[in-house]
């Protein structure tokens, strides 16, 4: 089957309330959170520990990975907004050049992965009876679900898109609202429309706007080819852990994750336009493929190092 020039033209925000916004994007990561609480319940349950450590490793993950997110996104791509607008890194807004509520966008996932094993860490020092490696491992399992649901909050925003490709390709989407190829300020210009969603709407249905439209490039869903990865990956994390052994070696299941992860990630970033941060002066590689080589290789360490005794 073949979408022959797919246009996606979502209006990325799902309802409004004032100046509250709520996009699809926000949902999804909210989705994750949700699933993976109620997977994790599931292991806890198996495991017999306690829901009410569930309920405290839950609070540790949430703020651990959105404000490691936040912050790895900054430091990596960037970190102008430290010196120009740095009252955006933490809340859910801009200032510059004018205040806009604009939800909590602008994340990464490395930064949110470094800080989600701090996080673990802690956690684990202060609960003696649940080891760093066992939390990992468990952790691990539900993790990489909730990426591939913020990989398809990306795709709701239009953001992480793929590089040009031709519409005759099955995969080639249109994406109307991508910030570089058709801008707000731009589609409301052009349009003369008063709102820059009525403005992209207006360019993909009013025929006065067909030349405009057809100026917007086809790309690759880079964003869903991650997110199909990542739900592959989620399926073999879950039967490792409830049909297999590997659970009891401990850091088995990470290494799997990590390897995973990290691999699917270099693969899509070949089909995915730059992101920017430090690639142009390391070159060879995107900032994502080089963040994800060190990730690959702690995940095949703990693979195949020697098995050691289970840490429960």
């Amino acid at each position: 089957m073949h979408f022959l020039g797919f246009n996606w033209n979502p209006d990325d925000i799902l309802f409004q309330i004032g100046f509250i916004q709520i996009k699809y994007y926000n949902l999804l990561w909210i989705l994750a959170f949700v699933v993976g609480w109620s997977i994790m319940k599931k292991i806890f349950k198996r495991e017999n520990i306690s829901i009410e450590k569930l309920d405290s490793l839950f609070v540790y993950s949430v703020v651990s990975i959105m404000l490691g997110a936040r912050l790895g996104h900054v430091i990596f791509y960037q970190s102008e907004l430290i010196t120009e607008d740095p009252l955006s890194i933490l809340l859910p807004i801009r200032t510059v050049p004018e205040f806009e509520f604009t939800g909590f966008t602008g994340l990464a996932s490395h930064g949110a992965t470094i800080a989600a094993f701090i996080a673990l860490y802690l956690f684990s020092r202060k609960h003696k009876d649940m080891k760093f490696l066992w939390l990992l491992d468990r952790v691990a399992v539900v993790s990489t679900i909730g990426c591939a649901f913020v990989r398809l909050g990306n795709f709701f925003n239009s953001e992480i898109n793929g590089n040009i490709v031709d519409k005759s390709f099955a995969f080639a989407t249109r994406f109307i609202r991508d910030s570089d190829d058709m801008p707000a300020y731009k589609a409301i210009q052009l349009t003369k429309e008063k709102t820059a969603s009525a403005a992209y709407k207006a360019i993909e249905n009013k025929p006065e706007f067909a030349q405009i439209l057809e100026s917007i490039p086809y790309r690759h869903p880079a964003q869903l080819y991650e997110a199909f990865l990542y739900f592959i990956l989620f399926g073999l994390l879950y039967f490792t852990y409830w049909k297999t052994t590997k659970r009891e070696k401990p850091g088995f299941l990470f290494g799997m994750f990590m390897v995973g992860l990290w691999t699917a990630r270099f693969v899509v970033e070949y089909f995915k336009k730059s992101q920017g941060g430090f690639e142009e002066t390391w070159g060879t590689f995107t900032t994502g493929q080089w963040l994800s080589i060190p990730m690959v290789i702690v995940g095949l360490y703990f693979m195949f190092r020697p098995a050691s005794n289970p840490q429960r």
